[in-house]
């Protein structure tokens, strides 16, 4: 296949839907959106994990299938098929999460169903992909997606490191730190700490990226 044919699909334009989200354009950290899953499933890793491996399907699928929707959607009632969509699509991730991950869809409980009105997945198809073509919306789906779910990791990653000394439920904290004195801080299990972590990373992403301050 030729340069001039990958070009379409593969262009820098196309790229930088994949790429801004995960940085200058970060659903969470810039646009301040989907904090509150950030607070209720980041206790430990691997709920955050496939709480955002949930959404960049469900955000990927739900934009593409509402780009080839968009002519023949009456504009009265796109918010009602949009949810439509998000709604089959999240069902159709909890039974497989029920099926192979049943533990971890404990965990998650309720919050698997509220993705249906999480804020990134109806704020972006609105947003984009009504007025663009699948293909763009797709990766602006994933791109989306990813950028909420690192977030989700990093937060994730650091209370229950921190919260219980483990990492995906296995010990990580040597023997050696406990009886040196090391104790695990149990308030990074708690919701507030969520918020205070996500402030953090938010602080640190506007020092490197000060053009954003004035945002």
């Amino acid at each position: 296949m030729s340069t001039k044919e990958k070009d379409p699909m593969f262009s820098a334009k196309n790229m930088r839907l994949l790429g801004n989200p995960l940085n200058v354009d970060n659903p969470v950290i810039v646009q301040v959106l989907g904090i509150c899953s950030a607070l209720a499933v980041t206790a430990k890793l691997k709920p955050a994990f496939v709480m955002a491996v949930s959404v960049v399907a469900v955000l990927a699928l739900a934009n593409m299938i509402m780009s080839m929707l968009r002519k023949t959607v009456p504009p009265r009632i796109r918010i009602i098929v949009q949810l439509v969509v998000i709604a089959f699509l999240v069902i159709l991730v909890d039974q497989v999460l029920k099926a192979y991950v049943y533990d971890v869809s404990k965990q998650l409980s309720v919050f698997v169903g509220l993705i249906i009105t999480n804020c990134i997945i109806m704020g972006r198809v609105e947003a984009f992909a009504l007025g663009n073509k699948p293909w763009p919306a797709f990766l602006d789906g994933i791109g989306n997606g990813m950028g909420y779910g690192i977030i989700l990791i990093v937060v994730g990653f650091f209370r229950e490191l921190l919260g219980a000394g483990t990492l995906w439920g296995y010990k990580v904290m040597p023997d050696s730190f406990y009886q040196a004195g090391y104790a695990n801080n149990g308030l990074m299990l708690l919701p507030p700490m969520a918020l205070i972590i996500v402030g953090l990373i938010i602080w640190a992403h506007r020092s490197w990226n000060k053009n954003l301050i004035e945002k």
